[in-house]
């Protein structure tokens, strides 16, 4: 009988941690993540980041983004890829109540504090801390929130950034089909090279040439003003290096009025004047050199692999092997 009772109360005991286990696990899993109103990237006109040493404020003015108080101009793929995070900002899952916040990268010394603004209202604010060991997630702290969750994307790199980081690095811009008329400088040495409509001399067969009642075509080709041929390859290739000339970094010590007498200077003219200015090294043993162009209100440092494959001799850009 005692047998009997013993594997009874053995039984219950069993059914009894069942069932907790059953409920426990079901009440975990149950929980209602957090819910917060919609907010459109295009409502967004300021952005702010935190740490614990910097903060960085964006502002978005005629439809582009500045660094503010600096006025510089942000870069706008960057600013995209953050808008992003904040409009379409998901939780997936509740990770912590523990407030062991270090774990996770959102103690005070690794957190980022994101908050986003219309106007004067805050519309989103949260805390990031470090990707998840799936790197597809990353760990996110709600404002007034004690809980640790996991977000959908890796996003943290898109906000841990430095303003030189943010910057527009973009310090020429054009069409370069549009251009008409280059000058090259350097030193005493100066050549203007212009692009000119000349009968195209290569016809297919002997049957195009015969017919004469078809106007000659013709081709756009750079001359020199004495009428010298141009190295074709050469021109068009610093043409489309000149159309989207990024620059490495920013001259912040320096103003652009500050530079003189540059040692190389490149002058375009189509719908638009360009130009683009190379100094002399601050240091010789530098990689870079300080350059202006014509638009951008800073200097910038170009580095020295990029400029010596622009910077030749205003001579050396005439074709060698044609008569003119």
């Amino acid at each position: 009988m005692n047998v009997k009772k013993e594997h009874l109360i053995l039984v219950a005991l069993i059914l009894v941690l069942s069932l907790y286990l059953i409920l426990h696990k079901r009440d975990k899993s149950h929980y209602r993540l957090p819910e917060f109103p919609k907010v459109m990237k295009k409502e967004i006109s300021k952005v702010e980041i935190s740490n614990q040493d910097k903060t960085i404020v964006l502002n978005r003015k005629d439809n582009s983004w500045h660094i503010v108080p600096q006025g510089y101009p942000a870069d706008a793929n960057q600013v995209e890829s953050m808008l992003d995070v904040i409009e379409k900002l998901s939780l997936t899952a509740l990770v912590s109540e523990s407030k062991n916040y270090k774990r996770y990268n959102l103690d005070e010394g690794n957190k980022l504090i994101v908050e986003a603004w219309s106007g004067d209202t805050l519309r989103r604010e949260f805390e990031i801390g470090k990707a998840a060991t799936t790197f597809q997630h990353t760990f996110v702290k709600l404002s007034e929130d004690h809980r640790v969750y996991q977000a959908r994307g890796n996003f943290r790199s898109k906000f841990a950034v430095s303003v030189d980081n943010l910057r527009d690095k973009t310090v020429l811009a054009f069409d370069a089909e549009e251009i008409q008329e280059i000058r090259l400088s350097k030193g005493e040495q100066s050549i203007v090279f212009t692009r000119k409509q000349v009968p195209d001399e290569i016809t297919s067969s002997e049957e195009e040439k015969s017919q004469s009642s078809q106007a000659p075509t013709e081709k756009a080709t750079w001359r020199s003003t004495d009428g010298k041929r141009a190295d074709e390859s050469q021109l068009n290739r610093m043409l489309t290096t000149l159309s989207n000339l990024r620059c490495e970094k920013y001259l912040d010590d320096r103003k652009k009025e500050e530079l003189s007498d540059p040692i190389y200077t490149i002058e375009l003219k189509g719908v638009q004047e360009y130009s683009l200015s190379v100094y002399a090294k601050i240091d010789e043993s530098s990689n870079n050199y300080p350059t202006t162009s014509s638009d951008n209100d800073y200097p910038f440092l170009l580095p020295s692999r990029q400029v010596n494959d622009i910077m030749k001799n205003p001579e050396e850009f005439l074709e060698k092997t044609s008569e003119p």
